[in-house]
């Protein structure tokens, strides 16, 4: 292939990728990326409840120019916040162009979410990313003339950069060039609203940044102490002889081992309420799946649980535990955790680990996939590698393919091939809901003790925790009590035990 059709195949592959948007304004702007839905396909739906949350969530708005004078007397009330113009830039090998293309799309809303508005992109295939520049010469060349051509201010790989990558790229481009890892850590320390996950976001960036802590210029290399003190001030300012880098690495080494011991302490609650649970024996079902596929509107459609619910990668961080129950009166907790997206940043899985905990613990996972997504198969494949990570690995699972009124019968016989036995739903019809809360039902673990007993009128009590908490096959009011045929869990049958028959 000549250069010159080398160069076109990657404009059409980036064409592809930004053509699914329509354009903002005049200038080459592209609108929501194709990771996100359109807002007409993305309204709520009864069971998401008023949406407070959204709307506080919503008051920080970002605009494209900040002016001293107010158009209108209402902008006080909103804050502002500058809007970013940034330029994408991926390298792929040969024969990975749909896969690139696909990440492309994802990093492309991964900034949108984050606050930013994507002009351009460029995409360059090579064997392996420049160790320099992560761009070859010519082509981080090229990309300083289209950032330089659009004005935007800031670049995005679409990889994790090494410090020396981006400081090189940086003094080639002239603007700020960050990664994807940064751009995902920025979403999170947007989203976390408990003190727990601000914590864990925030050990997450301080373990990402750390290694990448550098100087500008002088500021940070100065050292203290020596024969005549600091900067010759003399006797009394001689110092411990750290350079100014070595202080924030040490201040920042601080912070972190007290997030490890602040996180660490909010584990008994949540352990307490876990184990109150398996003490009631009540079973845990944990909806899990790629970010924006569709977990948060799904537990509103199961329970009504109106949390919150947004067209955004990473909309919610923090665990939401919901209460229901089976049509024969049994209680289960259905739990919301946190999205899945590919190239997860590992400091974030070790920083949710115990958010994640709820996935590993649970009895039944619901994986949730969004059915119009253009790469299904990599979403499956991304969110059962971090369930394995979290000993998810041998839990019962349902797949689910949500989204489906965006979806025709051919894609649906191609989705069936990822997932034989997968359900089809669209949390915003309602399409699905109800043959997936049987399959739910269903799966549920049965209690372990078969029981007869003859339980007293005056211990209803004993009666009620079998309605809630175990399988009633068979109930008959008689002269000396309740006579009841059940599966209950092992503490609920010792309690049964001074009232059992012998019957079998």
């Amino acid at each position: 292939m000549t250069k010159s059709n080398d160069e076109s195949t990657q404009t059409d592959a980036l064409d592809r990728v930004l053509s699914h948007a329509e354009p903002r304004t005049e200038a080459r702007v592209f609108g929501a990326a194709q990771a996100l839905q359109n807002e007409a396909t993305a309204a709520h739906g009864a069971a998401d409840g008023e949406q407070w949350d959204l709307e506080d969530r919503h008051a920080l708005r970002r605009v494209a120019g900040l002016s001293t004078e107010l158009e209108d007397v209402t902008e006080v009330e909103y804050r502002q916040l500058r809007l970013e113009n940034v330029v994408l830039v991926g390298v792929y090998p040969q024969g990975a162009q749909d896969d690139a293309e696909n990440s492309l799309r994802e990093l492309a809303a991964l900034a949108e979410t984050a606050g930013a508005a994507v002009l351009d992109g460029l995409l360059q295939r090579r064997p392996h990313p420049d160790p320099a520049t992560y761009l070859g010469r010519g082509k981080a060349q090229e990309l300083k003339d289209i950032v330089a051509a659009v004005g935007a201010d800031t670049v995005i790989a679409d990889t994790e950069l090494a410090a020396s990558q981006r400081r090189a790229l940086e003094d080639v481009v002239k603007v700020k060039v960050i990664d994807r890892t940064t751009v995902i850590l920025d979403i999170f320390s947007q989203h976390a609203k408990s003190r727990e996950g601000k914590a864990q976001v925030e050990l997450a960036q301080l373990e990402y940044l750390l290694p990448r802590l550098r100087g500008w210029g002088e500021s940070m290399s100065r050292q203290a102490g020596g024969q005549v003190g600091a900067g010759g001030a003399g006797m009394g300012s001689r110092g411990p002889g750290e350079t100014k880098i070595e202080l924030d690495r040490r201040r920042i080494r601080t912070r972190m081992a007290q997030l490890r011991k602040q996180i660490r302490e909010f584990a008994p609650a949540r352990d307490a309420k876990r184990a109150e649970r398996k003490r009631n024996t009540i079973p845990s079902v944990a909806i899990a799946g790629y970010t924006n596929a569709g977990k948060s509107s799904l537990l509103n459609a199961l329970t009504s649980a109106g949390v919150l619910v947004e067209n955004a990668l990473f909309a919610t961080l923090d665990a939401t535990v919901r209460r229901s129950e089976t049509q024969d009166g049994r209680v289960y907790t259905l739990t919301d955790t946190v999205g899945f997206v590919r190239n997860l940043p590992h400091q974030l899985v070790e920083a949710f680990r115990s958010t994640l905990e709820e996935v590993g613990q649970a009895d039944l996972i619901v994986h949730v996939v969004d059915g119009s997504h253009p790469d299904p198969s990599a979403q499956l494949q991304t969110v059962r590698d971090v369930m394995g990570d979290v000993g998810g690995r041998d839990i019962p699972e349902v797949v689910v393919f949500n989204k489906a009124d965006l979806i025709d019968e051919d894609e649906r016989l191609v989705l069936r091939g990822l997932a034989p036995d997968a359900h089809f739903v669209s949390s915003r019809t309602g399409e699905g809901i109800d043959e997936l809360r049987a399959t739910i039902e269903r799966m549920l673990p049965m209690p372990a003790v078969e029981v007869h007993a003859l339980v007293p009128y005056d211990r209803g009590d004993l009666v009620s925790a079998v309605h809630e908490s175990g399988v009633l096959l068979a109930s008959e009011h008689e002269e000396g009590g309740t006579a009841i045929h059940a599966h209950v869990s092992e503490r609920l049958a010792a309690e049964l035990a001074p009232f059992t028959t012998g019957e079998r």
